[in-house]
């Protein structure tokens, strides 16, 4: 038995008919997947049934690598035990990949960045996320909960929200309801706009949401474009992708300091 850690977020799913429902939705021709943080393997064993070409799992938690390979001998060389943000992800996959987990909510966002690192390669993404994190990605401009992650997961993919999950199907049980979504990758293989700098308007954007963009975005320099007035009187939670590129393109002189590098909020 492992014990769950507090420190690295972990609540082990012990409900079956959860487990089998998420796997279910995983694209029925899934050749290439990643399990994110599998823990006990209540997802692997589905997962292994499946008989998915090449299927490999990434696990921080050296206690819980242990327990895997003793459950699931064939797959002891697939089982890496390491920190899936970190990890170089070409050492597993050079060409495309998916990728499914009951991700710890501590780092749910950093994930889903990596991903976005990721974004020419990962092709699908079904994950159980904290419910109010699964919402905020779903969200459509307009919403309050739409923010940065919204955004820039919906530039590239389609979001579906796929159902709930009750705190009572973990051990140890969250305080938090839960939900799992799916990210399938959409047609936009590049964005019509320098993606580095999409990614830090966004960002900026959204960090100071309560204010117009004229003044959120007051360190970027703007072309000479009389249509920029619509959309820098409006709040950035009023803008959708496209019209976030539309910014961008705009832009003639970006803000100096790094943005995107920082530690604002996330959402």
């Amino acid at each position: 038995m492992v014990r769950p850690k507090k420190h690295l977020g972990q609540h082990f799913l012990k409900d079956q008919n959860i487990a089998r429902k998420i796997v279910r939705y995983l694209s029925k021709d899934t050749q290439n997947l990643i399990e994110i943080g599998p823990g006990t393997g209540v997802l692997s064993q589905h997962l292994e049934a499946l008989k998915i070409p090449c299927y490999c799992m990434i696990e921080i938690d050296r206690e819980s690598v242990f327990v895997l390979k003793q459950k699931f001998p064939e797959l002891s060389d697939y089982i890496i035990s390491g920190d899936f943000l970190k990890y170089d992800l070409n050492r597993v996959f050079t060409s495309n990949f998916s990728v499914i987990g009951n991700f710890p909510y501590n780092i749910s966002s950093q994930i889903l960045f990596r991903i976005l690192d990721y974004r020419s390669q990962v092709e699908e993404v079904v994950g159980m996320f904290q419910k109010e994190v699964a919402e905020r990605i779903c969200a459509p401009a307009g919403s309050k909960k739409y923010g940065i992650l919204s955004v820039l997961l919906q530039a590239f993919y389609q979001i579906e929200f796929l159902f709930t999950v009750s705190e009572k199907v973990f051990y140890p049980e969250p305080k938090v309801k839960s939900a799992v979504i799916r990210l399938t990758r959409n047609q936009t293989q590049k964005l019509d706009c320098d993606e580095s700098l999409f990614f830090s308007l966004v960002k900026s954007a959204f960090n100071q949401r309560r204010k117009t963009l004229r003044n959120a975005l007051g360190k970027y320099e703007f072309a000479n474009n009389p249509d920029l007035d619509f959309f820098l009187s409006k709040r950035a939670e009023q803008l959708r992708v496209d019209d976030f590129i539309f910014l961008t393109k705009q832009v003639i002189k970006p803000a100096k300091d790094n943005i995107f590098a920082g530690n604002s909020e996330f959402y």
